[in-house]
């Protein structure tokens, strides 16, 4: 009996709809496999669509042609090694996210999802029917058991496959970023590896699909969580995963262990993953920003520049009386710094112009915010036309404390189709600006160095929209906000329970009102990358109209 299997790893970024594409990929880490006399090559969950699909699995057209495609797949690696690669399937009028395990020409298996996750970003249950624990699937000399991602994280759906028969777990898994999610993932898959005493694989996909970046970190454990391989975060990578049968069952030879970063460099690469898989998925090769000479659309530019290439990025200053020449200096620094056009289109003239025609219908009215926010509406209207033009999507720079607060201006600087740093409070983009200074790595398109000056990130912040105006004139210094937006968001704490962290009532209800206020205009502003378990849109689902406030 054969004492070996190789097991062919393939850490790929699909893309959803794709199906063609998707099916080219499988096909390229086949050959991989067969060229090195693999046994079998595993793929991501779903890979032949894309993940998540959402309603376009319920498109029966859409599901019928991904399943066409896994079948002409399983009839082209007919004579090398068993293909295994997440798809859907239908049966009568069930719908199931399965993994089809292809040997021979002939599809030999197919693996249903038990445990549909609801929750955070997933509503499988709206999509998919689950589906009966499966047993193992005989491949070659040994039995392999095949929990669905969601079916890992609990000790059921492997304990099942154990009890029946499995010698090795292979978990295909499209599990999306968040920062600290690796730790996570790694604490389930140990537990598994205890309950059962089989050795598992870990396989996740890479890429950005629209709001969601999946972060790869495939790993694989011998019994009692030994770790085996590792592989790096955010990359495609193609591993050989050597099994040997001991006296107490299969192995995983040791291989290479990719040293995985920290925090703030999973964060800046996640912004730049995201940002450049959603330009090339939507068919964009190019992007466009207002570079205000401020923090926020200074580090959106580097993650531009590094995502799509410096030659690939316009940054537009847009000055009215109020911008100072500081600014304006900074603001050219920083494309010098990235090595980037900038271009120069004054709205004093067409804010006059505006002013004018309003004034009659203003008359008697003492100027306020709808006057400050002609400005920032008439530089919507501009990069827009610019992005019309050029073909250029624009990016939009608010940060998550002023998403947070609705400290942006609808159809003005909120305006554009992806906005990289949505979901990263103010402070923490002051930390990836200093991150990014400090360290170049070979997936950066943009250049080394200090591409954003100290003095854009240590000034107050301001919108420049009246003389002298500051950000904190209208909000708590960011250093405190960012701690009263986490409780109150992150982790859904009590007005009573921030208090007692030792804030000010009256500033804590400010807050609180100001989050429920701006939930229109988060209804309506661009899709980002999710950074944190909390992030808006799919995390955080409120209400728009919702006159509820915490008194207690």
């Amino acid at each position: 009996m054969t004492d070996r299997f190789r097991l062919t790893v393939a850490q790929s970024n699909p893309t959803v709809g794709d199906l063609e594409g998707n099916a080219a990929k499988a096909r390229d880490a086949w050959a991989a496999a067969r060229d090195a006399g693999a046994d079998m090559v595993a793929l991501p969950e779903m890979f032949v669509t894309g993940y998540q699909v959402q309603d376009l699995a319920q498109k029966p057209a859409f599901t019928a042609d991904a399943m066409a495609t896994i079948e002409r797949l399983a009839a082209e690696c007919a004579d090398g090694p068993a293909l295994g690669i997440g798809g859907p399937y239908a049966f009568g009028a069930e719908l199931y996210n399965a993994w089809w395990i292809c040997v021979g020409g002939l599809v030999k298996a197919r693996v249903l999802k038990h445990r549909l996750p609801n929750y955070n970003v997933f509503d499988e249950k709206r999509v998919f029917d689950a589906g009966a624990i499966s047993g193992p699937v005989a491949i070659g000399p040994l039995r392999v058991g095949v929990p669905i991602c969601e079916d890992a994280w609990s000790e059921d759906v492997a304990e099942a496959l154990a009890e029946s028969g499995a010698e090795i777990l292979v978990v295909p898994n499209g599990s999306p970023y968040y920062r600290g999610k690796f730790d996570t993932r790694l604490g389930h898959m140990v537990a598994r590896t205890v309950e059962t005493g089989l050795p598992l694989v870990y396989l996740n996909m890479v890429g950005g699909q629209d709001d969601q970046v999946f972060d790869g970190g495939s790993f694989v454990l011998n019994p009692h969580g030994r770790l085996a391989h590792q592989l790096p975060l955010f990359d495609e990578a193609l591993v050989h995963v050597d099994f040997t049968r001991h006296d107490d069952g299969w192995r995983a030879e040791p291989g290479e262990r990719a040293i995985l970063p920290d925090t703030l460099e999973q964060d800046y690469r996640a912004m730049v993953t995201g940002l450049g898989d959603y330009c090339r998925k939507t068919g964009f090769p190019r992007v466009i920003l207002g570079l205000s000479g401020g923090v926020d659309s200074a580090i959106v530019a580097a993650i531009a520049a590094d995502a799509l290439g410096p030659e690939n990025l316009r940054c537009v200053m847009l000055p009215s009386e109020y911008t100072t020449q500081a600014s304006l200096d900074d603001a050219a620094a920083v494309a010098h710094g990235l090595g980037c056009r900038l271009d120069e289109v004054s709205i004093e003239g067409p804010r006059a112009a505006v002013t004018q025609a309003l004034a009659p219908l203003f008359e008697g009215c003492a100027p306020d915010l709808a006057e400050e926010n002609i400005q920032s509406r008439l530089r919507g209207l501009t990069l827009m036309a610019l992005s019309n033009k050029f073909g250029e999507m624009l990016l939009t720079t608010g940060n998550k404390s002023e998403v947070a607060v609705g400290y942006a201006t609808i159809y003005g600087d909120m305006a554009g189709g992806y906005n990289p740093i949505k979901d990263l409070y103010k402070t923490r983009v002051f930390d990836i600006c200093r991150w990014r200074n400090a360290h170049h790595r070979p997936w950066m398109k943009g250049p080394a160095g200090e591409v954003i000056p100290p003095r854009v990130i240590d000034k107050p912040p301001s919108a420049e929209l009246r003389a002298d105006q500051r950000d904190e004139d209208s909000l708590p210094p960011y250093a405190d906000l960012d701690v009263i937006l986490e409780a109150l968001i992150d982790r859904e704490a009590s007005v009573a329970e921030v208090v007692a962290q030792g804030f000010d009532r009256a500033t804590v209800e400010k807050v609180e009102g100001l989050i429920y206020a701006g939930e229109y205009k988060r209804f309506q502003s661009a899709p980002g990358p999710r950074l944190s378990p909390r992030a808006f849109w799919l995390d955080r689902r409120y209400p728009i109209a919702n006159r509820w406030r915490d008194r207690r």
